[in-house]
């Protein structure tokens, strides 16, 4: 029918170019925006409803190009790539700068105190598991005993690592005290997110070629794209736990604060906030959301099945997760 929109464009990659930083942080401020935390039930349900027939060739009566990438991607802030299903809310990328500039905020703010340190860190790292098992790749599912252990095991690690770093700081000057929480999620990032995907670790992510056929799982992948997770999440954590507790160091030494002393915990977490909005898609861009391996990576068995399925792949494909 005239007019009617093309049937062509390709909605299972990103609006703008991944191998670039620029075209994938565009795509991820997309993805990240707070507001999308808002959107309905109904709303998302009427993008889903669009890229599903959209992919199925049904094209919505009236439907326009830019109408369709912006249904892409409410859907995809939303819906799991693999399982398709529907995200907990607080585990969506979406929900990162507001749930993170409170927890963030927050933990800046309470550093002094054991207690304060340990419900914050506990907090947090449930926070992080959440979103870890929410984002994980692939499609296999973990049993609830996996996730029980994986949760336990995560989140006291992460409090052992901060108690044990603010120990070593009581003899240090203040402003060291203040980099302990940084410190803590950083190291607790290298323990919560392996952990919650230990199951990717064991048995492997969907790998894929060039067009998108499924061609086995890869434990070898799986680690590849839990490392570029790490150092995603710690990246995102660098701007909004240095340069706040600086900033923070200067003005509680000033009269206003010293007279409001309320306000530090709103204060902080408004500038976490800020520099939030820009780390989280900044660093989801570090590296591509379907990242790439060569096969000669791969386990052997795996590059044998690969050879006789498909002898002319020589690169793989596959989710790695935020």
């Amino acid at each position: 029918m005239s007019g009617e929109l093309s049937l062509n464009i390709n909605i299972k990659e990103p609006r703008w170019d991944q191998a670039t930083f620029l075209g994938r942080a565009k795509h991820f401020f997309m993805v990240t925006d707070p507001r999308n935390v808002l959107l309905s039930g109904e709303v998302l349900e009427e993008a889903r409803v669009i890229v599903e027939g959209y992919r199925k060739g049904s094209v919505k009566p009236g439907l326009t190009e830019d109408e369709l990438w912006r249904a892409k991607y409410v859907y995809d802030s939303a819906f799991h790539p693999d399982t398709g299903e529907k995200m907990f809310l607080i585990g969506r990328m979406s929900a990162q700068v507001p749930m993170n500039m409170t927890i963030t905020g927050c933990m800046l703010t309470f550093y002094r105190t054991t207690p304060a340190v340990v419900f914050w860190q506990w907090v947090n790292q449930s926070f992080n598991a959440i979103v870890n098992y929410t984002n994980r790749s692939g499609d296999a599912p973990m049993t609830v005993n996996q996730l029980g252990a994986a949760y336990v095991s995560a989140t006291s690690g992460a409090v052992i690592t901060a108690l044990g770093l603010k120990s070593l700081t009581k003899r240090l000057p203040a402003i060291i005290g203040r980099f302990v929480p940084f410190a803590a999620v950083a190291a607790a990032n290298c323990i919560n997110i392996p952990f919650m995907r230990q199951r990717e670790l064991k048995y492997g992510i969907p790998v894929m070629d060039g067009n998108g056929n499924r061609l086995g799982e890869s434990a070898s992948a799986a680690k590849q794209a839990i490392v570029q997770v790490v150092v995603s999440r710690i990246g995102m954590a660098v701007p909004a736990m240095a340069i706040p507790p600086i900033i923070m160091n200067a003005l509680e030494k000033r009269a206003f604060l010293k007279r409001f002393p309320v306000l530090s915990a709103p204060v902080q977490v408004g500038l976490v906030g800020i520099c939030l909005v820009f780390a989280t898609p900044l660093c989801c861009a570090l590296f591509p959301q379907k990242s790439s391996m060569s096969i000669s990576s791969l386990e052997v068995e795996l590059q044998e099945r690969i050879a006789e399925l498909s002898p002319q792949t020589t690169t793989v494909y596959f989710n790695k997760g935020l």
